[in-house]
C-alpha cells in the first residue's frame, strides 16, 4: 500500500492505543540515521558475502601469467586447484588433520558428522582426499553420493533433496543392478536388506551429502531413520555431511524440528588460516611448486595479506572482526600481488604490493 495510507493506518492504530497524540504526531519523524524507538543509528548486518566491493573483488577467481611465472622462476602455479595432484599436496594443519580423521572414522566406524566451514575453506579436497584415501588404502568402504546439482532448500529456488532421493542413490550405488520396488514401504524394506547383503559381505556404507546447508528440515529430519538402520548392534550407514555455516544454523539445538538428529551428530567446524597457519601455508605451497617463500614474499607481505583479509563488518549494531584467511582467497589474493610484482619488477611481494590490489 502507499506509505501516506500504511502511516494513516498506524497512526489510527495508536490512537485507539491511547498513545499520546503528541507522541503520535511524532512518530515517523526521522532524525539524522537514528530510528524512532532507538538512540543507535541505523546498521543493517553485514556477513562475508557482503563486503565492501574493494574487499570482495579480491575473492574473485586469479590466475598466473605466463610473465609471472617466467619472472618467479614458477613452473606451475602453486595455489591453482591442479596444484593438488595427491594427498602430498595437501596442507594439513592440525585443524584440518582432525577434521580428515574425523571423516574417515565416521566412513570406517560410523557415526552422524557434520563438516562446517565458509566456502573455500577446503571443504570439497577434504572430500576428495577422502575418496583417494579409502582407494589408496583399499578400504571396503562404499561412498554414497546423491546428486545435488540445483539443490535449494525449498521448491521456489529449485529442487530439495528428498528421502526418497537419498534411498535411490543407496540403491544406484549399493545394488545397481537389483530394480526397486514400486510401493515406498516395499523400496525402503527392500534398501534395508541391501544394506544388509553388503554389510555381511565386508562392506562399510558411508552416505556423503555435500552442499548439505541447502537440504530442507523435513530431509535432515528424516536423516535420523537412515543412520538407524541397522543389523543387530552394528548401523549400516553413516552419514557425513558438508556445508557452509547455514548448516550449523539448521543444526541448533534451539531447533526444536531437528533435535533428534543434532543429539546423534558431531559437527565440526573448519577454521580459517589465523595467526602462523597462514605463513605456514604460504610456505608449504610454494616448497611444493619448489620454491622458498623468502624467495617469493617477504614477511611484510604476508603480514600484509593477513589484514587484507581481516575485515570488520557491522553485526548487531557494532564491529566485529571476520577473517577471510581461507585458502581459496588467500591463493586468489597471493596470485594476484605475484602478477603485480612481476608486472612492476619487483622480486618480491611485498607489503606495499599487497596493499595497492
Amino acid at each position: 500500500m502507499p506509505q501516506e495510507t500504511l502511516e494513516a493506518g498506524i497512526r489510527a492504530f495508536l490512537s485507539q492505543a491511547n498513545v499520546p497524540a503528541a507522541d503520535i504526531a511524532t512518530a515517523f519523524e526521522v532524525v539524522g540515521q537514528t530510528r524512532a524507538n532507538a538512540p543507535a543509528p541505523v546498521s543493517p548486518q553485514q556477513t562475508t558475502d557482503d563486503l565492501p566491493k574493494e574487499d570482495s573483488m579480491l575473492l574473485r577467481k586469479q590466475t598466473l601469467h605466463p610473465a609471472t611465472k617466467k619472472h618467479f622462476s614458477l613452473f606451475r602455479d602453486p595455489f591453482a586447484e591442479d596444484a593438488i595432484q595427491s594427498d602430498e599436496d595437501m596442507y594439513v594443519s592440525p585443524d584440518i588433520r582432525y577434521v580428515r580423521e574425523s571423516m574417515f572414522s565416521a566412513a570406517k566406524f560410523g557415526g552422524l558428522l557434520a563438516i562446517v566451514a565458509e566456502s573455500g575453506a577446503g571443504k570439497t579436497t577434504l572430500l576428495r582426499d577422502l575418496e583417494e584415501r579409502i582407494e589408496r588404502e583399499h578400504q571396503q568402504i562404499v561412498l554414497i553420493r546423491p546428486y545435488v546439482l540445483g539443490m535449494e532448500d525449498n521448491d521456489q529456488k529449485g529442487k530439495t533433496l528428498k528421502a526418497s532421493h537419498i534411498a535411490e542413490a543407496i540403491m544406484a550405488t549399493v545394488a545397481p543392478l537389483e530394480r526397486p520396488k514400486s510401493s515406498p514401504e516395499a523400496r525402503f524394506r527392500q534398501l534395508h536388506q541391501v544394506l544388509r547383503e553388503s554389510h555381511a559381505a565386508g562392506y562399510r556404507h558411508c552416505l556423503v551429502i555435500d552442499e548439505a546447508h541447502a537440504l530442507p528440515v523435513p530431509t535432515i529430519k528424516h536423516l535420523k531413520r537412515f543412520f538407524e538402520l541397522e543389523t543387530g548392534f552394528k548401523k549400516l550407514l553413516s552419514i557425513i555431511l558438508i556445508g557452509q555455516p547455514e548448516l550449523q544454523a539448521k543444526l541448533s539445538e534451539r531447533n526444536a524440528d531437528v533435535r533428534e538428529v543434532v543429539q546423534r551428530c558431531e559437527m565440526v567446524e573448519l577454521p580459517p588460516l589465523d595467526g602462523g597457519r597462514l605463513d605456514d601455508y604460504l610456505r608449504f605451497k610454494l616448497e611444493r611448486a619448489g620454491k622458498a617463500v623468502a624467495d617469493v614474499i617477504d614477511a611484510g607481505g604476508i603480514d600484509a595479506i593477513r589484514a587484507k583479509l581481516t575485515v570488520t563488518a557491522q553485526r548487531r549494531d557494532k564491529a566485529e572482526t571476520v577473517s577471510l584467511l581461507y585458502p581459496l582467497a588467500v591463493g586468489n589474493l597471493m596470485t594476484a600481488a605475484l602478477n603485480v610484482a612481476a608486472e612492476i619488477g619487483s622480486p618480491l611481494v611485498t607489503a606495499d604490493v599487497v596493499r595497492s590490489l
